[in-house]
């Protein structure tokens, strides 16, 4: 979840006001009470997903975009040993409540060099809030880092040149913030096959991205028997919203939105296999 751009979900709460910080507290104290887990349940999808893509290239390490990545979180999980219970853990504990950003940041760069995995990769960030992504980038959890908007102008010259390398891009939340429209302008951009894994709301209608990327010779697999629960509503008006746009897409809210949480489907596309 990250990124202030106008979510597609009127009904949907905003969470604004913690998406932009200087540091991630603020984000982690306000989603804690609701459960929000779609980064853990991504973290082992993602390693496996990101070693597959590489495999495909000859075993050659890839870079890795993560899409309205916010304060770095996947990467965080990606790269580290370490789990989002963790991650709430650092940033809500007594210990983490006192120190300035400039304290936080020195803390916190010792603390993913503590963590990192021997098979970390390099990881660039996309989303609207600067704020965010210069945290994550203090820290060293992102390589680059680009505060652009895809839905409103194309990439810049800067963002065009990492595309270039980029051979998996990565998505958990943002699905209520970008359409088609930001998936085209990184294929546009891209210049080596890229694999796309995404976990969406079943409240967001991802056909016109699939579409997209079928054009683009991607084949997009999900299986609706599998989701992943992303975080408690806020309130009965959310949940409302929710329970009827899942109806609306032709899935079942039963066990699912009906019983007080957003649910999320996985996708994952990748280019179209050749006929031998």
């Amino acid at each position: 979840m990250g990124g202030s751009a106008s979510s597609s979900e009127p009904g949907k709460t905003r969470f604004d006001d913690i998406y932009d910080r200087p540091d991630p507290r603020a984000y982690f104290q306000r989603l804690g009470p609701l459960a929000y887990e779609i980064p853990h349940h991504a973290q082992e999808v993602f390693r496996r997903i990101r070693e597959e893509r590489s495999a495909a290239s000859g075993g050659v390490p890839v870079t890795v975009l993560d899409v309205c990545c916010s304060y770095g979180i996947n990467a965080a999980l990606l790269n580290h040993d370490l789990t989002l219970d963790d991650l709430y853990a650092h940033y809500t504990g007594a210990e983490a409540l006192s120190p300035t950003r400039a304290e936080l940041v020195d803390r916190d760069k010792e603390f993913y060099r503590h963590h990192r995995r021997a098979d970390a990769g390099r990881v660039i960030g996309l989303d609207t809030a600067s704020n965010a992504l210069r945290y994550a980038l203090d820290v060293g959890l992102l390589d680059e880092a680009y505060a652009e908007n895809l839905e409103e102008r194309p990439p810049g010259a800067a963002l065009r040149r990492a595309l270039a390398t980029t051979g998996l891009i990565t998505l958990t939340g943002g699905g209520s913030y970008i359409t088609h429209r930001t998936f085209g302008a990184l294929l546009e951009a891209a210049r080596m096959p890229v694999w796309v894994c995404a976990f969406v709301l079943r409240t967001v209608n991802y056909r016109p991205v699939a579409e997209l990327f079928e054009a683009h010779g991607l084949v997009t697999e999900s299986d609706p028997s599998w989701t992943y629960p992303q975080r408690l509503f806020t309130s009965s008006v959310e949940q409302a919203d929710a329970v009827e746009r899942v109806r609306r897409a032709g899935e079942d809210p039963a066990g699912r939105e009906s019983e007080g949480r957003y649910y999320a489907r996985l996708y994952l596309s990748r280019p179209r296999p050749r006929a031998s």
